[in-house]
């Protein structure tokens, strides 16, 4: 869990704030709620803090100057949000390095969309603070590889980091460094490995190939098999048909 804390000087704000969204289902937990950005500034001289959640128009600290003072404090992200849109507030939050600059009432789906964008920068900042063990990256591509021989049919990247308990964007990364190609350029050569076999058999048809490999439509299957392979399916299996006689 990502330790958070939320300053809004209206108390009903920052209260809602706290206890109506499902910090820990998204991976932080809520470490404190402050109507003062002073207090939440003191608070975090003697505990961890990883995302600062922020009003801007506050009386005793606005939050331009909150994220000017945590400039120093490199690992903590701050996201602002206020109810004005303001050049002047825009310019200044992008040269605090602010993540992010959210409008009020903050929508659901921006601040979770926002959320998962910071925590995907902090799995990898905290991946790279961690000593690996020899052979850790090849694990991970060692066991997407399995994972993608397993459920070609209907694999997917969330699905792949889950296994390997790494984030989706992460894994998408380091398993293209490590792995040579990328996660879905990996997935096709599987698929179209295993349609070539199946093609070779005479009692599969084409359709039933593609379904059985993880194409809801035979057409994509026969273009992306020509794009492949240079031939369509059909082609293909003519050509093993020949060599067989």
């Amino acid at each position: 869990m990502y330790r958070l804390i939320i300053i809004d000087d209206e108390e009903k704000i920052v209260e809602g704030m706290g206890m109506l969204f499902p910090w820990k289902t998204i991976g932080f937990s809520v470490e404190g709620l402050f109507t003062s950005a002073a207090e939440a500034l003191e608070f975090m001289e003697n505990n961890q803090v990883d995302v600062v959640l922020s009003d801007i128009e506050m009386p005793d600290m606005d939050g331009i100057e909150l994220s000017r003072r945590l400039l120093e404090k490199e690992d903590v992200k701050v996201v602002l949000f206020s109810s004005h849109q303001d050049y002047d507030y825009f310019r200044a939050a992008i040269q605090n390095r602010v993540e992010d600059f959210l409008l009020k009432p903050v929508d659901y789906a921006m601040l979770l969309e926002c959320l998962g964008r910071v925590k995907e920068q902090l799995d990898a900042r905290s991946q790279k603070k961690v000593e690996l063990p020899k052979g850790y990256y090849d694990k991970i591509v060692s066991g997407v590889r399995e994972y993608l021989r397993k459920h070609y049919q209907d694999a997917s990247l969330e699905g792949a980091a889950e296994t390997v308990n790494l984030s989706p964007a992460y894994l998408s990364k380091i398993f293209k460094e490590k792995n040579g190609t990328s996660f879905s350029d990996t997935l096709l050569s599987i698929r179209m490995d295993k349609a070539k076999e199946m093609l070779e058999d005479i009692r599969y048809k084409s359709y039933d190939i593609a379904y059985y490999i993880g194409y809801d439509n035979p057409k994509n299957f026969s273009r992306a098999f020509k794009s492949y392979y240079g031939m369509t399916p059909m082609e293909y299996r003519k050509s093993k048909t020949e060599e067989g006689q």
